[in-house]
């Protein structure tokens, strides 16, 4: 019998080792402390006396009436503000204002987090109302506020208030008492960029971002959502928490697809894998007995009928598997998780592609029918299901799988392949080359040789402007869920620095540009770099909806590890490695590695006029395998190497290399 529902209690070690400190640590935009006060004031009217007092705890300001203040707490932050009232009268009431964005600070109205991105809406403020008490006023729990960098006071009194004290007790990640403690870490110079430092603040603006999408068990948006004007966070959000979602303003809820980008991000930076647990058995436990459909999004939302979320779900548990090596849970959920692999076979056709019917996705446009998204997808959850029944020792199953994936990879090339575009095409009936087929097809392999991955590699760049890859199945939009997987794709056909070309353009608007928190990344934005994602269909999108620290769009933060780093895990918990360090993107050096349960895996590579050396530290009892960079005379550990190929077996432990050029 299916396991219909059940809570996922499995205990997997956090007991992991920090990453060490170093120069990097100046660009962890973690703050130091849960209790966070504001670093400057961005905006005040009115008569009010002492304003630079509220910054930074320095003392008491005094608001005459009418007047407010927009306090700034310089990154993205959330949870629960808290007040001192010095001197407020008994008939005096006050209210608090909200936004991510500088563009939407407003003594009468918040940013949108609770409504349709399409109702043009918005929050509205925090009204609270006398008698108010002299003291610490607390903001109430269900009205938490996920996701903000502006804070807006607005004194409603008669009189003047006397306030101090303006704080924020972060409420994500509630199981880690210290908020920078990375596991992981990275550090390179960008000699090629306006600011050097850059590739690291991207890597921790992602790992960053993640963390504000870690959030408490019961702090999900009400739905029915609140009437306009309002908003409540105090639905719960699965079986179990601490839990990871999409976003720290919004949606607030478990998407499997942004996890295919925020899970690998976690593991690399924090290596803090009990929330994607929690969400992951949320899924399984939602799932439909007599289909094996699985839902594409957690509760409260729990929305139904998108074949894609459903596969992402299938990915996502063996991201987790190859990076905790949890076998009790991936027992528990084996019988659900095959269920739910048949629902997606028994979607292929007389035609060998899968006929996709649940139509809901990432706001893409013509999905349907026999997609090149939906068949790359179901390939990848083939070959990642072969691979997790192997570890399971279900040989048989292992087998029948990988069969199948190998059938759908001839009749993927035979249907989509247009050898006059050297790319894919959405389906049978149209010459659009999507962005996220093709980057699906390079980073699962679908492609038959390198050639292809190469044309899809450039093809690619047709649609770049100066601010990113726009996705062609979606007009007007940049994606940068989409354009996670276009980086990666970059890296595996070996075209390095194209790979660093768009993260610099895409990632360093969103890290830069002055309509966001320059800490945590966008949702999305629209062609010309204005606010706006999905903004299609003759709708006009409302831009305040828009998230600001939105988990699919940290793919800079693996990519930079997995790539230009170069050190991957193969099996779980890195039993096996793979060191493959792409360096033709003009960076002269890199460092940086992650935790996994079997300790310390870690990469310093240094490429000189003559020479490129690398010191590299992994677990004892693990297994390599070196990928050349470039050719010459190699050493290992001092030895000559006699290299009869492209690949170098390495044992675990230290290793120094170097390739003499």
């Amino acid at each position: 019998m299916l396991r219909a529902s059940y809570v996922a209690l499995v205990s997997v070690s956090t007991a992991a080792a920090l990453a060490p400190s170093g120069p990097w640590d100046a660009f962890n935009f973690a703050p130091s402390s849960r209790t966070v006060y504001p670093t400057a004031i961005y905006k005040l009217e009115g008569t009010i006396q002492g304003a630079d007092q509220l910054v930074q705890n320095a003392g008491t300001a005094t608001l005459a009436p009418g007047s407010w203040v927009a306090l700034d707490y310089g990154v993205e932050v959330g949870g629960l503000v808290s007040i001192t009232f010095d001197i407020i009268a008994d008939n005096a009431s006050f209210a608090l204002s909200f936004t991510e964005s500088p563009m939407f600070v407003n003594p009468l109205a918040s940013d949108d987090s609770s409504n349709s991105a399409i109702n043009m809406t918005y929050d509205g403020i925090l009204d609270v109302r006398a008698p108010i008490s002299e003291g610490l006023w607390t903001q109430p729990a269900e009205r938490l506020r996920g996701g903000f960098r502006y804070l807006t006071i607005v004194s409603k009194a008669d009189t003047d208030i006397e306030l101090s004290n303006v704080s924020c007790e972060i409420s994500f990640m509630p199981h880690v008492e210290d908020l920078r403690a990375y596991t992981g870490y990275f550090y390179a110079s960008d000699p090629d960029f306006h600011d050097e430092d850059f590739l690291t603040k991207i890597w921790y603006a992602g790992a960053y971002t993640i963390q504000t999408n870690t959030v408490p068990l019961n702090t999900g948006r009400q739905v029915p959502f609140a009437s306009a004007g309002s908003w409540y966070n105090n639905a719960s959000l699965g079986v179990a928490g601490p839990i990871i979602v999409d976003g720290a303003k919004r949606d607030r809820a478990v998407w499997p697809g942004d996890m295919g980008i925020a899970v690998p991000a976690q593991f690399v930076s924090t290596f803090d894998l009990i929330p994607t647990r929690n969400a992951l058995s949320t899924m399984f436990s939602a799932i439909n007995p007599e289909t094996g459909a699985l839902p594409e999004s957690g509760p409260p939302l729990s929305q139904k009928d998108s074949d894609t979320y459903h596969a992402w779900t299938l990915i996502g548990t063996h991201n987790y598997y190859l990076y905790s090596g949890d076998t009790d849970w991936l027992e528990n959920v084996w019988e659900n998780y095959t269920h739910a692999v048949a629902f997606l076979e028994r979607k292929a056709d007389s035609s060998g592609l899968m006929n996709v019917t649940g139509l809901r996705d990432w706001a893409r446009l013509g999905g349907g029918g026999h997609n090149a998204e939906g068949n790359a997808l179901l390939y990848g959850v083939l070959t990642t299901a072969s691979d997790l029944a192997s570890y399971l020792d279900k040989g048989d199953l292992a087998s029948s799988w990988a069969k199948n994936a190998t059938a759908l990879k001839a009749r993927f090339n035979e249907e989509f392949w247009v050898e006059e575009t050297g790319m894919y095409r959405d389906n049978a009936t149209t010459t659009l080359s999507p962005q996220d087929a093709n980057s699906l097809a390079v980073i699962y392999n679908l492609t038959i040789n390198d050639d292809q991955k190469n044309r899809i590699s450039e093809g690619l760049t047709v649609n770049w402007n100066d601010l990113g890859s726009v996705a062609p199945e979606l007009p007007d939009t940049i994606s940068p869920f989409i354009g996670g997987f276009e980086l990666q794709a970059h890296f595996e056909s070996g075209n390095d620095a194209r790979a660093l070309d768009l993260l610099h353009r895409e990632w360093g608007y969103m890290l830069y540009t002055n309509l966001s928190v320059q800490s945590t990344l966008l949702e999305g934005y629209t062609a010309n770099g204005s606010l706006g994602y999905r903004s299609y269909r003759g709708y006009n999108y409302d831009a305040a909806y828009t998230s600001h620290a939105h988990g699919w769009s940290a793919g800079p933060t693996s990519a930079l590890t997995f790539y230009v780093l170069g050190l991957k895990v193969t099996s779980p918990k890195g039993a096996t490695w793979d060191l493959n360090p792409h360096i033709n993107g003009g960076l002269p050096a890199a460092e940086g590695g992650f935790e996994t349960g079997l300790g310390w895996f870690g990469v310093n590579w240094t490429l000189g006029a003559d020479s490129f050396e690398l010191e590299l530290d992994t677990p004892e009892g693990t297994e390599g395998v070196f990928h050349l960079p470039l050719d010459g005379p190699l050493s290992v550990d001092g030895q000559e190497v006699d290299v009869g190929g492209l690949l170098v077996p390495l044992s675990g432990g230290k290793h120094s290399i170097i390739i003499s050029t």
